[in-house]
């Protein structure tokens, strides 16, 4: 069982630009090639709550009058600060604070699967902060953005991430998958 970020970045390091758009990504077909592989071993999700928004906004509540089903089975911890629209047909669970106790709940839904942290780059940070954070597995998508939402708001330089396996796809894109050390 492993805690994983998995996540597009741009080439410069951003999950979105700076008006929280993924326009930049979507223009490359919208999935990583890798995700139905990846989340057949996710057993609990963590994201913040812009991600959240950005979910509900710009995916299920795109068109109000068909709106879309919550997209994740496995049970999602939900990091915010303030109250958030639920969903009732959802295994949604709205959090605060510190991650660690956070984390052993996951631990415990998730049995032998993983934890995957959707977004963002603070959340990831939080978890790699306290020791919680396993793996990096970054699909860099060949575009420039200069601003916007950060990969990572923490350091990682030493010890440095370690590379574990670099996948190219079409359209020159670019898994890079990356063990914490510890």
């Amino acid at each position: 069982m492993k805690t994983q970020y998995f996540t597009a970045s741009s080439l410069d390091g951003y999950l979105a630009d700076e008006n929280h758009s993924l326009d930049w990504l979507f223009q490359f077909g919208g999935e990583d090639p890798s995700y139905k592989e990846f989340i057949k071993d996710v057993g609990a999700i963590a994201m913040g709550s812009s991600t959240y928004e950005w979910i509900l906004r710009n995916d299920l509540f795109l068109d109000p009058e068909k709106p879309k089903p919550w997209p994740y089975t496995q049970p999602s911890w939900i990091f915010t600060s303030r109250k958030l629209r639920d969903l009732p047909d959802a295994d949604i669970r709205f959090v605060k604070g510190d991650v660690v106790p956070v984390h052993e709940a996951m631990r415990e839904v998730a049995g032998n699967k993983n934890i995957w942290i959707v977004g963002g780059g603070d959340l990831a940070g939080q978890f790699h902060a306290q020791g919680l954070l396993d793996e990096l597995i970054i699909t860099m998508v060949p575009v420039l953005l200069t601003r916007g939402a950060p990969l990572f708001t923490q350091r990682i330089t030493k010890p440095p991430l370690r590379v574990v396996k670099v996948t190219p796809y079409p359209e020159g894109l670019i898994q890079i998958r990356m063990e914490v050390r510890r």
